[in-house]
């Protein structure tokens, strides 16, 4: 006999599931960050680990020939940072003598229209290299706190990601323990969203990051700054954190900017690149790419970007928007979560399905009146 619950009760049990589930997401980060890392991996290799199987290569070999290929290219990007980065901190001295006559003139400038004393040389001197020595400090434990994760995170996740691609036909079985046959369906139809979603923002994500590099790299070549491919690339990969990342990637040239020529307006130009390449990263590049297949509110995202840097940090930003997206999936997909589901939903898209709807209904009764047209002069010619 089946228990009918009054709905604000599973409304409340939901919301419980929520606190705990975050709870369970910051008690075991060190284990579920590596996991979900690799789902989002797995689900975007999955097609090119199934074209090599068509050849017959054994599935092994295909996912290794897959976590290799990514492995190259991730290669190639960070021998590319490091090798600038060793090529710009050959210039931090002459940086730090640009800063220090900067200062000078922005002192002076206080001085004789504010009235503002500058200063004394060796007190700011004195307290300029005590916080240096503690953010030194600070620093280097956070580098040897974060080489320990990356190296545990390089050498896991791999191995997830070739578990996941190995036994998903095992997985896809044990999914099916959980429902009837009739609901097999229903439930093949929620996997392959889930998987379009996953596809479509990583392979969509990857491809912005080429085009905004591009144009951050041919911007800042116009103006003439140093560095210029170094710094295009790198405000290109911050944007895989949404609406603020590229904001942090344009802090770094336009300070870089402003210590080598001494003059605000070509840091200022700097910054106007940047924000017109966010423009059209916006507006323009992310919809055509990615489309609508991730179709979250602004508001949403903000929510979730923050939600994630406090469970999981810069980690958590980075995988937010895609994990929030397929939880849109789920909640769709499940009667009692489609509130949130379409709480999560992007304004634009459910006007556009309701046109959409509107439409094909206006076409059904405009077929509709056709036919009865046709069917009244056939029989006023009879």
């Amino acid at each position: 006999m089946e228990i009918k619950l009054p709905r604000y009760f599973k409304y409340v049990i939901i919301l419980l599931g929520i606190f705990l589930a975050i709870w369970v997401l910051q008690t075991f980060k060190s284990i579920l960050m590596p996991l979900a890392f690799a789902l989002l991996i797995a689900l975007l290799l999955l097609p090119f680990t199934r074209d090599l199987e068509k050849f017959r290569i054994p599935r092994a070999l295909a996912i290794i020939c897959s976590i290799v290929m990514v492995v190259i290219v991730l290669g190639l990007v960070i021998w590319f940072l490091s090798m600038q980065v060793m090529s710009l901190t050959s210039e931090l001295d002459a940086i730090g003598k640009n800063f220090d006559a900067l200062l000078m003139k922005v002192q002076d400038y206080l001085y004789h229209n504010f009235g503002i004393q500058p200063a004394n040389k060796s007190e700011l001197f004195r307290n300029t290299v005590g916080g240096l020595r503690e953010i030194s400090t600070t620093f280097v434990g956070s580098t040897i706190s974060l080489t320990t994760g990356a190296l545990t995170v390089i050498t896991v996740v791999p191995i997830f990601v070739f578990c996941f691609l190995y036994y998903r036909d095992h997985l896809e079985q044990f999914m099916y323990k959980f429902v009837s046959k009739e609901r097999r369906s229903s439930l093949n139809h929620t996997i392959d969203n889930i998987q379009l979603v996953a596809q479509s923002y990583i392979s969509g994500l990857m491809i912005v990051i080429v085009i905004v590099s591009l144009l951050n790299s041919a911007g800042l070549l116009i103006l003439g700054v140093k560095y210029a491919i170094f710094f295009g690339v790198f405000a290109s990969i911050l944007t895989i954190i949404p609406y603020i990342g590229i904001m942090i990637g344009a802090l770094l040239p336009a300070l870089f900017t402003l210590a080598t020529t001494g003059h605000l307006i070509d840091a200022v130009l700097v910054v106007l690149v940047f924000m017109f390449v966010q423009f059209l990263e916006g507006n323009f590049i992310t919809p055509y790419v990615v489309g609508s297949k991730v179709s979250i509110n602004p508001f949403a995202a903000i929510v979730a970007l923050l939600i994630g840097g406090e469970i999981w940090g810069a980690a958590g930003m980075i995988i937010s928007i895609p994990m929030i997206a397929i939880m849109k999936v789920i909640f769709d997909a499940y009667e009692p979560l489609r509130p949130f589901g379409f709480l999560l939903a992007d304004i634009d898209d459910i006007k556009d399905q309701k046109s959409g709807r509107f439409r094909k209904m206006f076409d059904k009764l405009r077929e509709k009146a056709k036919r009865k047209r046709y069917e009244d002069e056939q029989e006023t010619d009879l």
